[in-house]
């Protein structure tokens, strides 16, 4: 019969913590691994508007009953973008989001849009002005269907440029 050597506590601790660390690895290499899986889900379209230096560069994601737009955002002097979620073949808007003014300054902007209705929102516009809410520099119009949204067009999208109060778009 072979007898086992006494094991000293500090052998025993090291190897039970051992055994619980590569547990933990273990888990946390199956939710790492798993993650992306779900984020590739969703629709996504691009965009890049760019005006003079000024630029948003991004992404809409397109959920159940949400739409996320994020990008890099670049003022040079003073800018703020936009977005609004709409049923595409009634025009009906669902919401809009904005940036704040933004002045000569850079860094990420993320304009959440609600579109809880079943189907959830089937177009988006995207789009820059001055710090004047009127004065539309150039849009992106986006559709779930497409990786690429439409676009550059000048100015503002065509729901806003008749509207006898711009005081609205903002």
């Amino acid at each position: 019969m072979v007898k086992l050597k006494d094991m000293t506590r500090a052998k025993s601790g090291k190897r039970k913590a051992g055994a619980v660390m590569a547990a933990v690895v273990s888990v946390i290499g199956t939710i790492c691994v798993a993650a992306p899986a779900s984020a590739t889900a969703y629709p996504t379209s691009t965009f890049s508007i760019r005006y003079g230096q000024s630029y948003y560069k991004g992404t809409v994601t397109w959920y159940n009953r949400a739409v996320s737009v994020t990008g890099a955002f670049k003022a040079v002097g003073c800018r703020r973008v936009y977005a609004d979620a709409r049923i595409a073949n009634s025009g009906k808007r669902l919401d809009r989001q904005s940036s704040s003014t933004w002045c000569t300054e850079s860094g990420p902007a993320t304009l959440p849009l609600d579109a809880d209705v079943p189907g959830g929102a089937t177009k988006v516009n995207v789009w820059m002005t001055t710090e004047n809410a009127g004065k539309g520099l150039q849009h992106f119009i986006c559709y779930p269907d497409y990786s690429t949204c439409f676009g550059a067009y000048e100015g503002l999208p065509w729901e806003y440029r008749y509207q006898a109060d711009l005081t609205d778009v903002g």
